[in-house]
């Protein structure tokens, strides 16, 4: 492996900040004029700030929100199957994107927590993960990480909890959590 070849990244755990440190590395990437590609697969539906943001940093960044939004709470007025059929939507998305070539980064985000609902399987990471071109770093965030994705990954980051304010009865915060 040379400094050229992409790796494999993760970021899990109950913790806050995985698609935050995602982001970072967009930020990042984007200063070296590299070109990065963030497929969302739980949120979608919502408004939250990376939508707007994202936007300035085009052409070098591509956000594709193609989920159904989070599943099961809040205001999911959508089947479960709805959810479904558009997490396969972005695997088969994501995998013409990846083997198109044109990425240096490509982010799947939520990937993890989709593989946790049995949106998608590790089957279906797995086989992204190979058919990355060796230039492509391949960054998946989301909770619940499988042990088997976590054995072939280069860099694995756990965020764990120790406090947050939602327990306090603090509401989401514009800016800071969407």
């Amino acid at each position: 492996m040379t400094t050229d070849d992409g790796i494999v990244l993760i970021y899990t755990g109950k913790g806050k900040g995985k698609t935050t440190a995602a982001l970072g590395i967009v930020l990042r990437a984007v200063g070296h004029g590299l070109k990065v590609l963030m497929v969302q697969f739980i949120k979608g539906e919502w408004f939250y700030g990376e939508l707007s943001s994202s936007k300035r940093l085009e052409p070098e960044f591509e956000m594709i929100a193609a989920g159904k939004g989070f599943i099961g709470i809040l205001d999911d007025d959508h089947e479960f199957e709805e959810h479904k059929k558009a997490a396969g939507e972005a695997i088969d998305l994501a995998h013409a994107k990846i083997i198109s070539n044109s990425y240096d980064i490509v982010i799947l985000d939520e990937i993890n927590y989709a593989i946790k609902l049995k949106l998608v399987t590790s089957d279906q990471v797995l086989r992204l993960i190979e058919i990355k071109p060796k230039k492509t770093s391949l960054v998946l965030t989301g909770n619940y990480a499988p042990k088997e994705i976590i054995q072939i990954a280069d860099l694995v980051t756990e965020m764990n909890e120790i406090k947050h304010p939602f327990k306090r009865g603090i509401k989401a915060k514009k800016g800071i959590d969407y």
